[in-house]
């Protein structure tokens, strides 16, 4: 079975709140695009059985990937339950813009939890068991939640239609809020990340006890992953696999199962936390994906982009790509995982390749030992895997950190002082990121500051501005500066003496003047920047006081208007 969003892991409200009850499938909508179920037929192939709601508009070839997506590839057998995830992009032509509701969940979300509107999420909870009744010998089904409940014969139609309808009266999905979620007879508590909180913590705050049902499920974070579990046998390079995230290179994961590979992927693309991961990224990927001819020519570079495999036909497929990751199922040496090592892209020819990092890469940075030994010490004392994965992920948010502190702090260097706003003239512009500018100051304020961590880091530096992942955090900050010149111009605005400021113009300059504030104070409306409601109020009587001091046929024009 299939459910599919299409944002990061929460999409947000499209009803706006106090606009009336919500419609039907509104609060569903908020959570998930649709539901699917999937089957295997022997003579048709694979087909969708249901979906809900019954209105969903998904195209043909969307509905092809769904199909092909929701089992595992022909080389990995998966006989009992399974569950993975993919990722694909929309058809050209669905809504790319968001309403008010949704860019302020946006703006109070985590970069990696916000909105995407050019991809789907899929979540597959995939069924395989013996049955002598069909000719395959196989009943193969995906019914439709990935959640960590039983669901037993979940993809009859009234128990999908019955948990649609449970999901339907779902609160919003708010960052920073817990949120009390029933569905078939539990009750998930579950809280969606702020941009406000702490890095490194999850915090779970406990409100409205009294309102839940007994024993209810807790999931702290709806998105942190088991990085220790996902990087067991590849502990020693996270040095390099940190690296090759943050410079957005072509990377392949081959594996041996969608949910080991999907795992790893979207393990990956997490590394780089708090940093958003603005390349493409495929957790499962097949021969039968619309964009498979798109990665696999060999008259191009590879795209930026990394995929998880499974069916062993990519190791011929994808030998001219320059990151390779081989992992097979995870094997204790004595008491410890065995790591896997890096080989020579040259090495990887035969199908059955042995588990390892294929690649020529060289690392900028040197390995941490201190944290390997300390991972390696919790293994044989076995530490829970809980806690390995907070010591990794600590880890990599502190590198991370430490490398975006100096960009962060040349960036608000490029905002205008705010003395110099002023209510009658545009806000002034920012200035633009020097590249060379931005490298003579890491002399004084680079990651040394807050970094043991030894090597290249002006080199890497000089990659990552040339990467995907600089364009795309570069440009969130400018927009987000942008938006702040215009709150701070809004507010100058707001204090301003408008009406001794219009005794003086003209008609002409007045009503300009009217124009303009009226597009500043829907943009404040529609897109809910943080302007204070009472300043927003006062700048709206003064606009109301400013059109009553013009001519009668004026005012009925731009009342009209």
């Amino acid at each position: 079975m299939e459910l599919l969003e299409t944002g990061g892991r929460a999409r947000t409200v499209k009803c706006c709140s106090g606009s009336g009850p919500a419609l039907p499938w509104d609060r569903f909508s908020a959570w998930l695009e649709c539901v699917c179920v999937v089957t295997f037929d022997l003579e048709l192939g694979q087909a969708i059985e249901l979906v809900y709601p019954h209105d969903m508009r998904l195209t043909e070839k969307e509905k092809t990937s769904i199909c092909y997506l929701s089992f595992p590839d022909s080389y990995s057998g998966c006989l009992g339950d399974t569950q993975f995830s993919f990722r694909i992009r929309q058809t050209v032509g669905h809504k790319l813009s968001m309403n008010g509701d949704e860019e302020k969940y946006n703006r109070d979300a985590p970069v990696v939890l916000q909105r995407d509107r050019a991809h789907y999420y899929g979540f597959v909870y995939f069924r395989q068991v013996k049955d002598s009744t069909v000719k395959r010998g196989y009943f193969q089904k995906r019914p439709p939640i990935r959640m960590p409940l039983s669901f037993g014969e979940f993809s009859s139609p009234t128990a999908v239609l019955g948990v649609c309808n449970e999901v339907d009266q779902w609160p919003a999905p708010v960052p920073g809020k817990l949120l009390s979620l029933p569905v078939m007879g539990v009750v998930i508590q579950v809280r969606i990340p702020s941009r406000k909180d702490k890095h490194g913590t999850s915090p779970l705050k406990q409100s409205n006890q009294e309102n839940l049902l007994p024993a209810p499920m807790v999931i702290p974070t709806v998105n942190e992953l088991d990085l220790f579990g996902c990087f067991q046998s590849i502990l020693i390079h996270i040095q390099m696999l940190w690296e090759l995230m943050l410079l957005g290179e072509p990377v392949i994961v081959m594996a041996t199962s969608p949910k080991i590979s999907s795992d790893t992927v979207l393990a990956l693309t997490s590394c780089i936390a708090p940093l958003r991961y603005c390349c493409d990224y495929r957790p499962y990927f097949t021969i039968h994906d619309t964009e498979f001819k798109e990665y696999t020519t060999r008259t191009q570079a590879p795209p930026n982009v990394i995929l998880g495999v499974t069916n062993p036909f990519f190791i011929k497929t994808f030998q001219h790509w320059p990151h390779i990751i081989r992992i097979g199922e995870v094997r204790m040496s004595g008491d410890l995982p065995k790591q896997i090592k890096v080989k020579k892209l040259m090495k990887l020819r035969t199908l059955d390749t042995k588990p390892g990092i294929y690649t020529s890469y060289k690392t900028f940075l040197h390995k941490d030992k201190t944290l390997i030994k300390r991972l390696l010490k919790g293994i044989q004392r076995k530490r829970p895997a809980e806690v390995q994965s907070v010591i990794v992920r600590l880890h990599l948010l502190e590198l991370t950190q430490s490398f975006i502190i100096p960009l962060e702090r040349y960036v608000a260097s490029l905002m205008p002082l705010q003395r110099t706003i002023t209510a009658w003239k545009n806000p002034p512009q920012i200035r633009p990121f020097i590249k060379e500018e931005f490298m003579k100051t890491l002399e004084y304020a680079g990651p040394q500051l807050t970094s043991v961590q030894k090597g290249d880091w002006i080199g890497l530096y000089r990659r990552f501005l040339k990467s995907p992942n600089f364009d795309g955090w570069f440009r969130m900050r400018y927009q987000e500066m942008c938006k702040k010149l215009e709150i701070l111009h809004l507010e100058v605005l707001c204090e301003a003496d408008l009406l001794r400021w219009v005794r003086e113009k003209s008609e002409v300059e007045v009503v300009d003047l009217v124009l303009k504030l009226r597009e500043k104070l829907i943009k404040a409306r529609v897109h809910q920047l943080p302007v204070r409601d009472d300043l927003l109020e006062k700048l709206e009587l003064y606009l109301e006081t400013v059109i009553s001091s013009l001519p009668d046929d004026l005012q009925v024009v731009l009342h009209r208007h």
